[in-house]
């Protein structure tokens, strides 16, 4: 059977967002949070802002796409009551971080984005928090909604396996989005899918195999009901207004069909060609030589997971 848990390694490292970028985003944050911090003090000094990075980055599952771009989720939070609207606070931080950037921020419907072109992007959802209520987001049009990011966090680190099998799935996952020509569903839909799906499987220690009974898991939850429920505040259903149901369907269906097919192959190269399908060309090519079929890994290819329980590493 053909071992591509080498490939899926070095597929992991070119997704990675690497230490180069990741120091110039941490600047760039930094940079951010001074130039709002100071905005406030001179224009709204009754507004202190606080910040908690969150989302992918936080979770250590973000990935660079094709174009080389990536982003990170930097809240910005208010601990009083505010005395305007949720759509007049997320216009103040934007003429707060307007100026950073060469290209002018966007007021986003839950984030107030500034884009690094061609590099990375850092937005900031804006929070408020009063005692005895839960935390509230800023949302475009609607208001003040109901939202705990930090939970989203804390509900995903308790999930997480030590050796980071789960995270690296998540990643296989956004670049298997990142290669449709379609609207996939967005990062934090994938990352609950796939978390709840691990809770239903024994990760293996190949990523090969975690990665293919992973997507089954997922497709056996989709095919009970087509919903994505956030585990956290707001409690909502990611997938409810998905426009691509029956697109992403099919390219799950496919992609479990030639994970299965790549899984059970006993050439590297030919099961690579299958990988890359879906994952795309940064996926590398394997070698071209037989394998032979070892009884205890076979049976794991075909299902029997052979490997220890989440939890007893």
């Amino acid at each position: 059977m053909a071992n591509c848990n080498n490939l899926f390694g070095e597929y992991n490292n070119k997704i990675s967002i690497g230490s180069t970028k990741n120091n110039k985003m941490k600047d760039s944050k930094e940079g951010l949070r001074k130039k709002i911090r100071k905005w406030f003090k001179d224009n709204h000094p009754e507004y202190v802002p606080k910040f908690y990075i969150q989302g992918s980055y936080k979770m250590k599952n973000g990935i660079r796409t094709k174009q080389d771009i990536c982003d990170l989720d930097d809240g910005i939070y208010f601990f009083r009551e505010p005395d305007v609207t949720a759509s007049t606070i997320k216009e103040w931080v934007k003429q707060a971080v307007d100026g950073y950037t060469e290209t002018a921020a966007e007021n986003r419907k839950k984030c107030v984005r500034s884009i690094f072109v061609n590099d990375y992007e850092i937005d900031h959802p804006v929070y408020y928090k009063v005692d005895g209520q839960e935390y509230k987001i800023a949302v475009k049009g609607h208001g003040w909604e109901d939202s705990d990011s930090k939970a989203m966090v804390d509900w995903f680190l308790s999930k997480k396996d030590k050796n980071e099998r789960l995270i690296r799935t998540i990643k296989y996952l956004k670049g298997w989005a990142d290669n449709r020509s379609f609207k996939m569903p967005n990062g934090l839909a994938l990352t609950i899918l796939a978390t709840n799906a691990k809770e239903k499987i024994v990760l293996n220690e190949r990523d090969d195999i975690t990665l293919r009974d992973i997507l089954k898991e997922i497709k056996k939850a989709l095919n009970i009901e087509f919903t994505c429920m956030v585990p956290v505040t707001p409690n909502d259903d990611l997938l409810e207004e998905y426009p691509n149901k029956d697109k992403f369907l099919k390219s799950l269906n496919n992609f479990i069909a030639d994970a299965e097919d790549a899984v059970r192959s006993n050439n590297q190269y030919e099961a690579s060609k299958l990988w890359r399908k879906h994952l795309g060309d940064r996926f590398p090519f394997g070698e071209d030589k037989e394998e032979k079929i070892l009884e205890n890994v076979a049976a794991a290819a075909f299902g029997a997971i052979t490997s220890v329980p989440y939890g007893h590493e």
